[in-house]
C-alpha cells in the first residue's frame, strides 16, 4: 500500500505541478490513513469500504483535530483514490459518494464523547432545575430528536415499558425513537421530583417545562443548551442540532448500520444514498442498546 502511495505522490509532484508543500501533506496524511487502516486489518485499499474513512475522520476530529484538518485529509483520499480508480487499481471508488454536503455536514458540528461527557454531567445539582437539564439533554444526545419534536414532546409520548418516544417529525411523519438506560433514570427522575414544581394548574402535557409552568419554545432549547455548554467550559458552539450530530455520528463510528441511523433520524442530516429501509421497533432497540455509548 505504501508503493501506491509513493507512486501517487510522483504523479502529483511531476505530472500535476503540486508544490512540494501540498505533496508532502498529501502524504502525511495517507501514510496516516495508511497506519489507520493497517490498525483495523485492511491490508489493501480495494478492500476499503466508505464506513473505514468515515471512521477515520471521526477518530481524528476525537484526537481533537480542526474541521479544516479533517477536509484536508478527505480531499488527499479523495484525490488519492480517483489516481487508483483512473490507473485500473481500485475495483470501486468509495469516495465518489461522499461529495454529498448532507455527509460531511456530520463533522464539523459534532462533540466528541469527552464532550458530550461533560456536558451531560454538567447539571449535578438536586434542584428542580437541573433535574430538568440533565434529562434535557440525556433524552436529546440519546433520541437525536429535532428541538421542535423535544419541544413538542408530550408526558404520552414517553413509554418507559418499551424504551422509547414516539415523536411527530417533518411532514407530520410519525416516528419512535429508542433511549437507554442513562436517559431512563434522568428522565423518571425529572418526572417524579422536577416537573411537578414547574407544573401550574393550566399546565398541558409538555414533558418539558418552563419556569412559568409552559413547554418550551425552539429558541428557549437552544438556550438552556447553550448556557448549559457554557458551564462545561465547551467553546465551541452547540445547539440542539449539535447533539443531533453527535447522536448520529457516535452511532456511525461505533459501527451502526447507516440504515438504522437513518430511521431514528427520520430521514435527515446523514442521509445517502441509499433507500430508505423499514425497520421494526424491536430492531431499533436492540440497535440503539448495542451502539449507543450511553445506553
Amino acid at each position: 500500500m505504501n508503493v501506491l502511495i509513493s507512486q501517487f505522490l510522483d504523479h502529483v509532484g511531476l505530472e500535476r505541478g503540486l508544490s512540494p508543500n501540498t505533496r508532502a501533506a498529501y502524504g502525511a496524511d495517507l501514510i496516516a490513513f495508511d497506519a489507520f487502516l493497517g490498525r483495523k486489518g485492511i491490508e489493501a485499499f480495494n478492500d476499503v469500504m466508505r464506513q473505514h474513512i468515515l471512521d477515520y475522520l471521526m477518530a481524528e476530529r476525537e484526537r481533537g483535530q480542526a474541521v479544516s484538518s479533517i477536509s484536508r485529509r478527505l480531499v488527499a483520499i479523495k484525490v488519492f483514490f480517483g489516481f487508483l480508480q483512473r490507473e485500473g487499481l481500485l475495483d470501486r471508488n468509495v469516495t465518489e459518494a461522499m461529495d454529498s454536503p448532507k455527509l460531511w455536514r456530520i463533522l464539523p458540528g459534532v462533540l466528541s464523547m469527552k464532550e458530550v461527557e461533560r456536558l451531560l454531567q454538567t447539571p449535578a445539582g438536586e434542584d428542580r432545575m437541573d433535574l430538568r437539564d440533565k434529562a434535557l439533554l440525556e433524552l436529546l444526545y440519546a433520541t437525536g430528536l429535532r428541538v421542535s419534536e423535544l419541544a413538542g414532546l408530550t408526558l404520552d409520548d414517553v413509554h418507559f415499558d418499551s424504551g422509547y418516544v414516539r415523536c411527530l417529525g417533518k411532514g407530520n411523519k410519525v416516528r419512535v425513537v429508542p433511549f437507554g438506560e442513562q436517559a431512563r433514570r434522568g428522565l423518571e427522575r425529572y418526572l417524579a421530583e422536577g416537573r411537578p414544581k414547574f407544573a401550574r394548574p393550566n399546565t398541558g402535557g409538555h414533558v418539558f417545562l418552563t419556569q412559568r409552568g409552559t413547554g418550551f419554545s425552539r429558541k428557549g432549547i437552544w438556550k438552556l443548551i447553550r448556557d448549559q455548554a457554557r458551564r462545561a467550559g465547551i467553546e465551541k458552539p452547540v445547539h440542539p442540532h449539535t447533539l443531533r450530530h453527535s447522536f448520529a455520528s457516535h452511532l456511525l463510528a461505533n459501527g451502526a448500520p447507516l440504515r438504522v441511523i437513518q430511521e431514528m433520524l427520520g430521514h435527515a442530516d446523514i442521509a445517502t444514498t441509499q433507500v430508505y429501509t423499514h425497520v421494526d421497533d424491536g430492531r431499533l432497540r436492540q440497535v440503539h442498546h448495542q451502539y449507543h455509548p450511553r445506553a
